[in-house]
């Protein structure tokens, strides 16, 4: 059986990956499990920019793809970054088994405001949903609310569901066969 993979990089909250595994059922009609292990992300650790390279971590993440993976989905603390980018919420290999999120900058307290639990929970479901998008081929959706909407500050991921519009939602059906012809 075909699963998405949860995988904790660093120290991550337990509780937010098993919040993150019925909504990625209920998105994906896949069945979701936490892995066992732990990926250790000081290799990707850049400390000239005091970050974590996702390309880095999608990199290593590759090696453990199984034959029971349908996709695995890195879940991390750390603050990530792309080199022609400030910073990423999150990356995937578009079309390809990983992605990865990062929830450092999800939090509340990153912009010096209160803690606010459910909003960094939600934040990081509407981002998992998007990577998890990017890994079936969808790409950036022009509907706002869509969970495919592009990123750039946090305060569009808080104008998204954590649901895929229509559209998103109908071009991961898979094209129904055409009936051969007889001759």
């Amino acid at each position: 059986m075909k699963l998405v993979q949860l995988l904790p990089i660093g120290n991550v909250d337990e509780g937010l990956l098993n919040d993150l595994q019925p909504v990625v059922e209920e998105t994906f009609h896949v069945s979701c499990v936490v892995l066992p292990i732990r990926l250790d992300p000081e290799f990707a650790y850049h400390p000239e920019r005091q970050q974590y390279h996702s390309s880095e971590l999608l990199h290593r993440m590759q090696h453990l793809v199984t034959a029971d993976s349908w996709r695995i989905l890195g879940v991390s603390a750390v603050d990530l970054y792309i080199p022609i980018l400030t910073f990423v919420f999150g990356e995937a290999q578009m079309g390809g088994p990983c992605a990865v999120v990062s929830a450092h900058r999800l939090r509340q307290e990153f912009y010096g405001l209160p803690p606010d639990a459910d909003l960094f929970r939600q934040r990081v479901i509407k981002e998992a949903v998007h990577e998890l998008g990017h890994t079936i081929s969808l790409t950036h959706c022009d509907d706002y609310s869509c969970a495919m909407a592009p990123s750039h500050a946090v305060e569009w991921i808080d104008l998204k569901e954590s649901t895929l519009c229509t559209s998103c939602q109908a071009a991961t059906i898979p094209t129904p066969l055409t009936a051969t012809t007889r001759r």
